[in-house]
């Protein structure tokens, strides 16, 4: 099926200015203040879709219609901390996880990932994990051992929505982290000046916060660090005990103090909130300092990330028009939005390896700074690849296995009639937010045959529209 005009995401839809040109004017005490919703801002599917979108990868029908009983909210409280037994669904998922890491392939552990992503009781936990895997970005392509993998995206969860003193320093010493960055014998007389490097300015700074001095006295405080037998060991005779000058601190500095000295720089905290500003607010328009300021100073206290991040998705800006659908779908979740909405499973290794087509391939991120997100996610070809994937998520004759069904949906939920099965998947995955061209040009396509066979092919291809329209490619 080729590309509609209508998919292509327009200007409008994205703000005109790049990141470095636009900037919001918003006042940051108001912009931090919890929503609460009233006659100009009142909460509704719209908002209640758009928190599910961020916050977790899409939404039930069932949980649509519990967020507007509960309010923004008593949702944020859910979508945080559910209470549910989450410790036995990891459990059993952990056990297939495990098994699958004993292979030389990360292609298992990808479709394990996938599975919970699409079953997990606490999406906002596998969301940050996302997150995570993008900011502390390590391949398989460098580590070549499927199980270190697995251990470092299970690193990334356990501190995803902990404390990030906790997490920095656990990357900075995992062995997968030290393999993929050359550093898994790092002498006393030979400082691995490329993983001070990374850390520095891929994870913990940004550039042009430190100096080559910086990074080779960072490196110095990492010697003696070593991996062996897949596990990160510390050999003291080979560490530099000696004193050393980091970001204008001295000391006789270990690992563990360079860590704690790169994040007291204003710049660390600075690095991650406006990171986590793009995934959860807007990476369309650049957030001025005033407006970060509050935040930046509340993180460098605690390093609480699931303080900063519970901040963000109560805010009064996370509720307004800075931050409705000014992100563009990564491809995870493009796919998962879909499978979520038709409340079933489909086969996850044929899944990671359509994502990885798309361009995000889980546990192979491209670089070490990640996946560049944003526009990079759309142009010509990724357009009528989404189009292909939403088509075979559907089909019965894909490897799919047609486990994907609007009609059956529909159904479930009391809605028969096509005229009212047709709105009931606008909302479902739209919330009802089409311009008045597009919703014309869907109203066009509602299906209007009475057999079976026939009906359920026509909405299928209806439901293919709706995911093709540019409305769709927008967290």
């Amino acid at each position: 099926m080729p590309v509609p005009t209508a998919a292509l995401v327009s200007n409008s839809q994205m703000g005109k200015k790049s990141p470095t040109e636009s900037h919001i004017q918003v006042d940051p005490q108001w912009a931090w203040k919890p929503y609460e919703p009233c006659a100009e801002q009142p909460w509704n599917l719209r908002w209640a879709g758009h928190l599910y979108r961020r916050a977790a990868f899409g939404a039930t029908w069932k949980q649509l219609q519990q967020a507007l009983a509960d309010g923004p909210q008593k949702t944020a409280d859910h979508l945080l901390r559910p209470q549910v037994d989450i410790n036995g669904f990891d459990q059993e998922l952990g056990e297939y996880e495990s098994s699958a890491a004993k292979s030389e392939s990360a292609e298992g552990i990808r479709a394990w990932w996938l599975r919970r992503m699409i079953q997990t009781p606490h999406p906002l936990l596998e969301k940050m994990t996302l997150f995570w895997h993008g900011h502390f970005a390590l391949s398989n392509t460098s580590v070549k051992n499927a199980q270190l993998m697995y251990q470092y995206i299970c690193l990334l969860r356990q501190n995803a929505m902990g404390s990030y003193e906790s997490l920095f320093d656990g990357i900075a010493h995992n062995p997968a982290m030290l393999i993929a960055l050359d550093s898994e014998k790092n002498r006393k007389a030979q400082p691995n000046e490329n993983f001070a490097l990374e850390l520095l300015q891929a994870f913990g700074l940004g550039p042009s916060h430190f100096t080559e001095n910086d990074v080779r006295e960072t490196a110095r405080a990492f010697t003696g660090w070593f991996v062996m037998k897949n596990q990160s060991r510390f050999i003291p005779r080979e560490h530099d005990a000696g004193s050393k000058k980091i970001l204008g601190e001295e000391g006789n500095f270990t690992s563990k103090d360079a860590i704690q000295t790169v994040l007291r720089q204003p710049a660390a905290s600075r690095f991650v909130i406006r990171k986590l500003y793009r995934w959860f607010i807007s990476e369309i328009e650049y957030p001025p300092d005033p407006l970060m300021a509050p935040l930046e100073e509340s993180f460098a206290k605690d390093y609480d990330i699931e303080k900063l991040v519970s901040t963000m998705l109560r805010s009064n800006i996370f509720f307004s028009q800075t931050a409705y659908r000014k992100r563009i779908k990564s491809p995870v979740e493009f796919a998962l939005g879909i499978i979520q909405g038709m409340e079933a499973n489909v086969s996850t290794t044929k899944l990671g390896q359509d994502l990885a087509a798309l361009g995000q391939n889980l546990y192979h991120p491209p670089t070490i700074k990640g996946w560049p997100g944003g526009r990079h996610w759309i142009n010509s070809a990724t357009l009528l690849s989404r189009c292909n994937l939403a088509n075979a998520l559907l089909s019965d004759k894909s490897l799919y296995g047609g486990k994907l069904s609007p009609l059956a949906i529909a159904k479930k939920h009391g809605f028969s009639k096509p005229d009212s099965t047709c709105k009931f998947l606008l909302d479902l995955y739209l919330q009802g937010d089409l311009d008045s061209e597009a919703r014309e040009s869907l109203l066009k396509r509602v299906p209007q045959s009475t057999e079976a066979n026939d009906y359920s092919l026509e909405l299928n291809q209806y439901a293919q529209q709706i995911f093709s329209l540019p409305e769709y490619q927008l967290v």
